[in-house]
């Protein structure tokens, strides 16, 4: 455990970085520290400033309730104003179709509240926790049938927030492999399970996601209008995929997610890893953690090339008991090899909890904060959230959105509440923007010889991207790097940003 008074030491000492500023990059962390108690222009400093990557986020999570009841529109849903859930129902009240919201206020803004947390206040029967799960199911329908839209949404927004990359949290064969694992039955001998269901129709599951993954990507490049000459700001944000499990399913279902996952990273270039996701705190998802990290351990030995990031320590003290909260976190990292863990915020409650720290510091094993998320979910922030905690160990962090329309939220926000909550200076805001595109599973090498973001690779060590003209080994080296490419543009976003508070 970490004391109070350490953790405000922290909170006051862990806005260190290493690497030499420039001229401007000087001048634009003097403005942020002159506008810090103006929330307007903090605001609107971080709005223009370059995010680089969101790289925890759910397709569906993502939309807002807004915009998802405008996609099912047409389709005939009716709604159940009991619990809010949509279906096909060819008996539907007229006065419960989806699309009769848009002519009822009470009725549209009924929705929204139940497919988000705006508005939401936890009552003796529903917590913030239960409410944020449920919207998931209510909407699904409507997301599963409009996948294009959904991604476009999700895109187009993320260009209006200054990012260039998302890596998108998906299922999707809609959990085909997990009723096909359920068929087939639960095996402890994994290696026989596997050929069991790469026998029994899985490979057939993964062609059909690989088809439907083309199929959606052009529909949604149509809906952003990417060949046109008013694309939109979602046409210049990259996007890959992450295959996401289901844990909350019996052991024989999460295991044929899990492979699946694998297959089609290992087949598909658009899917650069696997997750595992559902609530960390449920019943199966508590029972089967550690079979679960190793089902995860046992893939990756086959596939490992096949890059991994797990949603681990998305807990509080008051949804599990305390022995609940010693080792997911450890377990996902040792046991499941995870490279990134997603959320991690009973970092405090870890056994040998500082060991931990240290390792994961070693490791480079990112954790993607998500503060909102945290806060509305958990109830987790200030000087209970281990942001500053991580940092104070130099564990890499990067800010994302966990699910922002359901969370009501956008990278720009996240910025402004670790911002004003932690008092970040301008290069530690910088260093986690570098840190989103240097630890993506985006394919290629760095741009950077290391996290400290002092030397480029040898082949771009004396090239600089405010220049027009760059050397012909740094040219090749980007055409052939993805990443470092990406990053060389985040680098001149940054460049052109900083150039602006020079006069100021």
């Amino acid at each position: 455990m970490f004391p109070r008074i350490i953790l405000t030491i922290i909170m006051l000492s862990f806005n260190i970085v290493s690497y030499a500023q420039s001229n401007s990059e000087t001048a634009t962390a003097n403005y942020l520290t002159h506008i810090q108690n103006d929330p307007a222009k903090v605001l609107l400093f971080l709005q223009n400033m370059p995010k680089g990557a969101d790289l925890h986020n759910h397709l569906g999570g993502d939309n807002m309730a807004e915009n998802i009841i405008q996609y099912g529109y047409a389709d005939h849903l009716c709604v159940d104003r009991a619990d809010y859930i949509v279906s096909t129902n060819p008996n539907c009240s007229p006065d419960n179709l989806l699309n009769h919201a848009l002519d009822d206020p009470a009725f549209y803004n009924a929705i929204i509240n139940a497919w988000s947390l705006r508005d939401f206040h936890a009552t003796n029967t529903e917590s913030a926790h239960d409410h944020f799960f449920a919207t998931f199911t209510k909407f699904g329908t409507i997301i599963s049938q409009h996948n294009a839209e959904a991604i476009a949404e999700t895109r187009n927004r993320a260009g209006q927030q200054n990012e260039s990359y998302i890596e998108l949290i998906v299922v999707p064969d809609l959990n085909a492999s997990g009723v096909l694992g359920k068929k087939i039955g639960w095996n402890s001998d994994l290696t026989i399970l596997r050929n069991q269901l790469l026998a029994g129709g899985l490979n057939e599951i993964v062609t059909n996601m690989q088809k439907n993954t083309t199929v959606t990507e052009a529909k949604e490049k149509t809906i952003l209008a990417c060949h046109a000459k008013q694309a939109k700001p979602g046409c210049n944000v990259k996007v890959y995929y992450l295959y996401t499990a289901l844990r909350n399913q019996e052991p024989a279902a999460v295991f044929a997610q899990l492979l699946a996952g694998f297959e089609i990273a290992n087949k598909d270039s658009r899917y650069v890893g696997i997750n595992i996701a559902q609530p960390e705190d449920a019943l199966i998802a508590m029972r089967d953690y550690h079979l679960h990290m190793q089902m995860i351990g046992f893939l990756h030995r086959l596939y490992p090339n096949v890059h991994i990031t797990l949603h681990a320590g998305e807990l509080n003290s008051s949804i599990v008991p305390p022995e609940g909260l010693r080792f997911h976190i450890r377990d996902a990292i040792e046991t499941g090899h995870a490279e990134r863990v997603g959320h991690g915020v009973d970092v405090f409650y870890e056994n040998h909890a500082e060991q931990l720290l240290q390792e994961m510091a070693k490791k480079q094993i990112l954790v993607e904060t998500n503060l909102t998320s945290n806060q509305q979910i958990l109830l987790i922030k200030g000087n209970k959230h281990p942001l500053p905690l991580y940092l104070s160990y130099h564990v890499p962090v990067a800010l994302s959105t966990d699910d922002e329309g359901v969370l009501r939220t956008t990278l720009t926000l996240e910025y402004k509440k670790a911002e004003f909550r932690y008092h970040l200076s301008y290069p530690t805001l910088k260093q986690l923007v570098r840190n989103s595109l240097y630890y993506s599973f985006i394919p290629g090498k760095n741009l950077w010889q290391d996290n400290a973001y002092i030397q480029m690779n040898h082949a771009c060590a004396q090239d600089n991207p405010e220049n027009t003209i760059i050397s012909a080994a740094c040219t090749q080296f980007l055409h052939e790097n993805e990443k470092a490419n990406m990053q060389w543009d985040l680098e001149q976003r940054f460049n052109t940003f900083e150039k602006q508070y020079t006069h100021i």
